[in-house]
């Protein structure tokens, strides 16, 4: 049975406990599913409503997109869980002779990489949901605003928590050139996507306040 169809308490025990997985990124990826999906709910408020009528196919399009978004968040969920196990194998590999040493640091870095793309891949996926719920905000229905907001603050969190993840790998590798090639994508992503975040939630609170 994968991780992301657990229930929901059986999720949160697991993530309590001791087991390795899910751990900060499978939640990162559920968290943004969550939210992502209540930028959805904006969008599914929204069609049918005639005073929304001429924005329909446009909401429309924007929950096709979210359908895609949120099945991606999901999925992740277990492929950051499968990629851990090489990760932690890795770190047990014998380091006795110099030669056990090399594989070691071979193997370790090649797991290190596969470890770094997951969160990664959350973290750009939230960043293309929270272009999506910008839309949903700023067109959908205001009867429900509010779960843009909260949408935009999960998929934000998601984000952030997703980028740890990349930076407790990148940096323990070795080739730094590569590692930082990722942290100054992952740090470009957290500055343009914080920010366009915190300025759609600060936009919805304003029309609750």
């Amino acid at each position: 049975m994968s991780i992301a169809t657990k229930t929901i308490p059986d999720f949160i025990s697991i993530l309590a406990s001791k087991e390795a997985v899910p751990g900060g990124g499978g939640a990162s990826a559920l968290v943004g599913a969550v939210g992502t999906a209540l930028g959805n709910m904006a969008g599914s408020l929204t069609v049918g409503k005639k005073k929304y009528a001429d924005v329909e196919a446009e909401i429309i399009e924007l929950k096709k997109k979210s359908d895609v978004l949120q099945d991606a968040l999901l999925a992740l969920i277990d492929k950051d869980a499968e990629d851990f196990g090489p990760l932690a194998k890795a770190y047990g590999l014998p380091k006795d002779t110099l030669e056990q040493q090399a594989e070691k640091d071979r193997v370790m870095e090649w797991a290190l990489r596969n470890a770094t793309g997951t969160p990664f891949e959350i973290m750009k996926k939230c960043a293309e949901a929270i272009d999506v719920i910008e839309n949903f905000a700023a067109k959908g229905s205001k009867l429900a605003i509010s779960d843009a907001g909260v949408g935009v603050i999960f998929c934000k969190a998601a984000l952030i928590g997703a980028s740890l993840n990349v930076f407790i790998n990148t940096k323990a590798m070795k080739d730094r050139a590569w590692a930082e090639k990722i942290n100054k994508e992952a740090d470009e992503l957290l500055a343009k996507y914080e920010a366009k975040a915190d300025g759609i939630f600060a936009g919805v609170k304003s029309q609750l306040r």
